[in-house]
């Protein structure tokens, strides 16, 4: 899993990180107990030549992947008419070419704020590497809410260092404060989340989850009539708001020059084939239009292609969506 050791915009207090290794000292012993490189920087991420995805071994429009979220999975539709005029359509006419030049493969689900639509273009299963401590920390909030309390301070310093730095030892603490698996996958299951399953043995970036999922978790985090309270929405949004330097790439591609972005990211090297998963969901703002949007990948050959692939798939998607009319 991502460490997520790369410079922020502010210092790390020595008195928070001492806070959150006592806390996974004290809770869980040592991390995950599986290693991976920090975080690179946004220079190493993007070679001059600009961020292009391989050719890969998806081929064809593969525009039947396209379902209204919501939707059967196994549900598919006509290409795309060439003026798309609705979200779906948008999405397979986007995306399509994306999972030609690209040697991964990915799934995206977009929600338009402003007229309510969505949809979402694959739907198999991911594993979540570092996007899950979105949802880490959403189960641990409802968690307090239950308790009718608020965070203490050694849970609330590591939920700083999780979501901004993508700390992996304040998340297996949190994890375990959460109750494990079972307790990941009980509070998603309250946020509307159906196809996501906490990792096992501790593993929590192993968790499977889909696009469609995700985009429930920031439903969730970012809409109305969740389980979630508004102090608990507003907490965690102000975490993705401020993600390190480094660690700031992803969905936020498709933003607007100088908009706001909140986001997290995650990205692993699988140890079984040698391939990475990058993912990365988000609220971004384009064309002066609000974006929630979930891009999950993996079969990378490196980090660079696949943040390459799932930069150019939130680009894609947000794009189309954005000239479809409100």
């Amino acid at each position: 899993m991502d460490r997520g050791r790369g410079p922020g915009r502010r210092a790390r207090r020595p008195a928070v990180i001492a806070v959150v290794a006592a806390l996974a000292m004290s809770l869980l012993g040592c991390g995950v107990g599986t290693s991976a490189p920090t975080s690179p920087t946004r220079t190493q991420l993007r070679p001059s030549a600009g961020p292009r995805c391989a050719a890969g071994d998806i081929q064809g429009g593969d525009v039947d992947r396209v379902t209204e979220v919501g939707a059967p999975s196994t549900a598919s539709v006509a290409p795309p008419a060439a003026s798309p005029r609705t979200l779906r359509q948008a999405l397979g006419h986007a995306l399509a070419p994306v999972t030609r030049e690209c040697d991964g493969e990915f799934a995206v689900a977009l929600l338009d704020t402003r007229s309510g639509a969505s949809a979402a273009y694959g739907n198999r299963t991911y594993d979540t590497a570092s996007i899950v401590k979105v949802g880490i920390l959403a189960a641990l909030l409802l968690k307090a809410q239950d308790e009718r309390r608020g965070l203490t301070a050694k849970e609330r310093d590591a939920a700083t260092v999780m979501i901004e730095h993508s700390d992996n030892g304040a998340a297996t603490a949190l994890w375990k404060v959460i109750g494990g698996a079972d307790g990941f996958d009980a509070a998603q299951h309250r946020l509307g989340l159906t196809h996501t399953r906490g990792g096992r043995a501790g593993l929590w970036g192993l968790t499977r989850t889909t696009a469609t999922d995700q985009l429930r978790l920031l439903r969730a985090v970012f809409g109305d009539g969740s389980a979630l309270n508004a102090n608990s929405q507003a907490y965690i949004r102000t975490l993705m708001g401020r993600i390190t330097t480094g660690q700031d790439w992803g969905v936020s591609a498709a933003a607007d020059a100088g908009a706001g972005t909140r986001l997290k990211n995650g990205w692993l090297p699988r140890s079984t084939t040698g391939l990475w998963d990058v993912n990365s969901i988000g609220q971004v703002t384009a064309s002066g239009r609000t974006f929630l949007v979930a891009v999950l990948s993996d079969g990378s050959k490196n980090m660079n292609t696949g943040v390459a692939l799932v930069e150019q798939a939130a680009r894609a998607a947000v794009g189309a969506a954005a000239t479809l009319r409100a």
